[in-house]
């Protein structure tokens, strides 16, 4: 993070960012460290780049415990925390404050399209019985096109000059005007909902046996499902609300991590939480760094890495079992 804060025009050394830090968090103690920064540099470090880098930290380590968590719920390896049509109607509620020039609102309502998305499809799916993951799946899948086709809709009728930008920036994802709001919001959520999460590590391995198997074990499969389920929404909603969607770091972190620690989620969750904040700083470090002074959205940045690694996940299954389902 400290070396990420440091990339930019601006010449800042690391000791320059954390005199910054320094001077913020102990300069109201009377204990700064050393001389203060130019305004300037001093408005660059803390204003522009560490909460933005902060903010990507949190958002990439949400998402990736929020995938590796969904893939166990549902027992499909190419879940990812969007499954439950989360992003759509967080995209929906975004575009329509955009579409209204309601810039200000736009967390607000990106928060609240993900919640109601999620209420429409865990609705759905218990209409129809028992919460099975082939069932949240497909009601995921109904609500997530429903979603964008409202978004496609609004976009198409009502979307003109800069309010499209806006738009097409959001839909793409981006980390752009990150300030410490969003670091309270994002790094507030990943922090809580992401220890509930752990909390449930020896229960996600049961899970991922299999109903009958976890059922066995103690423990009840259907209510556990609903409240993770729910935790995961409200956790990939809140990042979503701050950063647009941002693909494949739901799908691919939780993959790579278990390549190295296995499948056990005392390990995989922290550690996906880590590679998954990792990842996500220095895409947006490129995104930000390498056709300066034009800047990518960072869902970009992710695409262009994740799509080759999600199809040499396809390919995998597909030789482990003869054929893709």
């Amino acid at each position: 993070m400290t070396l990420a804060v440091t990339v930019g025009p601006a010449g800042i050394a690391a000791a320059d960012v954390w005199r910054t830090i320094g001077h913020h968090v102990l300069g109201p103690l009377g204990l700064a460290p050393g001389a203060a920064l130019s305004p300037l540099l001093d408005g660059i470090v803390w204003d522009l780049r560490l909460p933005r880098v902060l903010t990507a930290a949190a958002v990439g380590g949400g998402l990736a415990v929020a995938g590796a968590v969904m893939q166990s719920l549902v027992r499909n390896p190419l879940a990812d925390p969007y499954l439950l049509g989360l992003s759509s109607g967080a995209s929906f509620g975004a575009v329509a404050v955009l579409v209204l020039g309601l810039g200000v609102l736009l967390p607000v309502a990106a928060f609240l399209g993900a919640l109601a998305a999620l209420a429409a499809a865990l609705g759905l799916a218990g209409s129809l019985g028992t919460l099975t993951p082939a069932r949240t799946v497909l009601a995921g899948l109904a609500v997530g096109q429903l979603a964008a086709a409202a978004t496609s809709f609004v976009v198409f009728w009502s979307a003109t000059g800069d309010s499209y930008r806006e738009i097409l920036a959001w839909l793409m994802g981006s980390l752009a005007g990150a300030g410490w709001p969003q670091v309270a919001i994002a790094g507030g959520a990943t922090l809580a909902l992401g220890l509930v999460l752990s909390a449930h590590a020896r229960v996600l391995d049961a899970v991922g046996l299999g109903d009958t198997a976890a059922a066995a074990l103690g423990v009840e499969v259907t209510r556990v499902r609903w409240t993770l389920l729910v935790v995961v929404a409200l956790l990939t909603g809140a990042l979503v609300s701050v950063s647009g969607s941002i693909g494949f770091i739901g799908l691919v972190v939780p993959h790579a991590v278990r390549l190295l620690v296995g499948t056990g989620h005392r390990r995989l969750l922290p550690l996906s939480a880590l590679v998954g904040a990792s990842f996500l700083i220095w895409a947006d470090t490129a995104a930000r760094a390498l056709f300066e002074p034009r800047e990518l959205p960072v869902g970009i940045v992710t695409a262009f890495v994740g799509a080759p690694v999600f199809a040499a996940i396809l390919w995998r299954r597909r030789s482990a079992a003869g054929d893709l389902p």
